[in-house]
C-alpha cells in the first residue's frame, strides 16, 4: 500500500464499526474491520461446505444414536 494515499472514508460506517469492535482511531477500526470480514467469510464458507456435506447424506449415521454410541 502507497503511504500517502487518500481514501475516503464514511464516517459514519467508521463510527459504527468503531462501536461494534469496540476500537478507537480510523486505523485500528478499519484494520479491525477488515480481519472481521475475513473471518466472517471464512465461516460462511464453512457453513457452506457443512450445508454440502449435508445434503449428501454423510451427517445420515448420526440419525441413529445406536450407529455411533458403542
Amino acid at each position: 500500500m502507497r503511504e500517502g494515499s487518500i481514501v475516503e472514508i464514511d464516517e459514519g460506517a467508521l463510527a459504527n464499526a468503531a462501536a461494534l469492535l469496540g476500537t478507537s482511531g480510523w486505523s485500528d477500526t478499519i484494520n479491525a474491520a477488515l480481519r472481521e470480514i475475513g473471518r466472517i467469510r471464512r465461516r460462511v464458507e464453512a457453513f457452506e461446505l457443512l450445508g454440502e456435506i449435508g445434503a449428501r447424506g454423510d451427517f445420515d449415521d448420526f440419525l441413529d444414536k445406536r450407529s455411533y454410541r458403542r
